[in-house]
């Protein structure tokens, strides 16, 4: 059974850094694209960053280009999302997902199958 599971969230200053973690189990992690989604009170679950199962592409919402780093470390199974310079915008539940059927870096909810039960990431201004 495919359990993903994310850690790394908390409360941050506007200006800050957190690294959040993705431990996969029950899955043959390098083949496939993982990615990473947010959530704001009221809005739409929305496409972070994602990268294929060997970590060569990388994929990022103009959003976050520049401030965020997606990586993985297959030989523990996880991946990663580096965020810096977080903003109070970013504050979300963040996601990370699993895509088992596509061989691109995928920006599309439906594009994944496996799904976290996220962190909560907080931004104070």
């Amino acid at each position: 059974q495919v359990q993903l599971v994310e850690s790394g969230g908390g409360l941050v200053q506007a200006g800050g850094s957190l690294r959040l973690s993705c431990a996969a189990s029950g899955v043959t992690f390098s083949m496939y694209t993982m990615g990473w989604f947010r959530q704001a009170p009221g809005k739409e679950r929305e496409f972070v960053a994602a990268i294929s199962g060997r970590g060569r592409s990388t994929n990022y919402a103009d959003s976050v280009k520049g401030r965020f780093t997606v990586s993985r470390d297959n030989a523990k199974n996880t991946v990663f999302l580096q965020m810096n310079s977080l903003k109070p915008e970013d504050t979300a539940a963040y996601y990370c997902a699993a895509d088992f059927r596509s061989n691109r870096v995928a920006d599309t909810r439906s594009d994944y199958d496996y799904w976290g039960q996220g962190t909560q990431v907080t931004v104070s201004s």
